[in-house]
């Protein structure tokens, strides 16, 4: 299984740099077996039965993505260097672990000031990333981070333009609840109050669980043999609540469909004892080709990038061939890709 296998030609024009408004407005690839149907987010529901549930990834964005400067004192006299921060996970020590640009002016010991009053000391520089310490902690830190920080939009868009304050809604679905994330849940970010409520008045069951996407999600497969590649760990909850109500929906017949690669990555990684559980901890469950699914029945998601390991999810989930046959069809008829893109609902058959 080669990482060609899962390449294709994307015309850059159909990267979304800005979400479809209103959100359900984003455009629908139906794949229901060997069918596909082209339709919006706001008819999703013509795919959707009484019974089934929808597992909701309930993380919330933080703006984790912040630029300060560090000041240093040499034979130069006073020097002062830019440095771009994006925080990726807070560590058990209380600092955190960062990506920093440029890591070769930020010597440990170094201070970097922000805006708001938030500062950090660099206290270690492992495997190329840095760990910071903030000077505030608790609600304090939450304050000025929300105060200073932008949200961390992924590259293909932060390439193409800054974040900005509406991506602070944008970028965040309706029901985040619990802060963490990096990187949002995207398939989630097209579904509004009013949908949801629609879809609970049809008899559309709803699982909250937690799976704070890190910035590991856009790390590129750098193996040719996907099967060596080493997934980034990112911490996630499915409650007894959530494990009860997914296996009670199966039980009475219902499908179990995730919104989003993360929400079904966490729900299997809760399963692989055979039926899904409580759990709680760190996964890097990596799914491909060949993967034996044990609680999902379809998936709605958007499109990926070539050469990723959530296509390699998705094919596991459609099948490679079928899976060739949706992106072909979707570049054709100008879907638009990634983050901020359009969606598909993948059904097996």
């Amino acid at each position: 299984m080669q990482l060609a296998d899962f390449d294709f030609d994307l015309p850059e024009r159909l990267i979304a740099t800005r979400p479809a408004r209103p959100r359900t407005a984003a455009r629908l690839l139906v794949a229901e077996g060997a069918r596909m149907t082209d339709a919006t987010v706001a008819d999703i529901g013509r795919w959707l039965r009484p019974g089934d549930r929808l597992v909701l990834n309930d993380t919330r964005v933080i703006p984790a993505r912040l630029s300060g400067m560090r000041a240093r004192q040499g034979a130069a006299g006073l020097t002062e260097a830019r440095i771009e921060v994006t925080l990726l996970e807070p560590r058990a020590d209380g600092a955190w672990s960062a990506m920093v640009k440029p890591l070769k002016k930020l010597r440990v010991g170094e201070t970097v000031h922000f805006a708001a009053g938030l500062k950090a000391d660099c206290i270690d520089k492992p495997d190329g990333m840095a760990a910071l310490r903030f000077n505030l902690s608790g609600d304090d830190f939450d304050a000025a981070l929300d105060a200073a920080g932008a949200m961390p939009l992924p590259p293909y868009i932060a390439a193409r333009r800054a974040a900005d304050d509406q991506d602070r809604e944008d970028y965040q679905t309706v029901f985040a609840r619990r802060a963490g994330a990096v990187a949002a849940p995207t398939a989630s970010l097209h579904f509004d109050r009013p949908l949801l409520d629609s879809l609970a008045g049809a008899g559309i069951d709803f699982t909250h669980v937690t799976l704070h996407v890190g910035a590991g999600t856009f790390l590129p497969v750098k193996v040719e043999d996907v099967r060596q590649h080493r997934m980034h760990a990112e911490w996630g909850e499915v409650s007894e609540q959530a494990a009860a109500e997914i296996a009670r929906t199966r039980a009475e017949g219902g499908r179990i469909i995730p919104v989003g690669t993360t929400a079904l990555r966490l729900i299997e990684t809760a399963a692989q004892g055979g039926a899904i559980a409580p759990w709680q901890g760190e996964t890097d469950i990596f799914i491909y080709p060949g993967f034996r699914f044990r609680v999902t029945d379809a998936l709605m998601t958007n499109f990926h990038l070539p050469r990723s390991t959530l296509l390699m999810l998705v094919s596991a989930l459609m099948g490679h061939e079928r899976i060739r046959q949706i992106y072909a069809h979707a570049v054709e008829s100008e879907y638009r890709f990634f983050s901020y893109g359009d969606a598909s609902l993948l059904i097996p058959e």
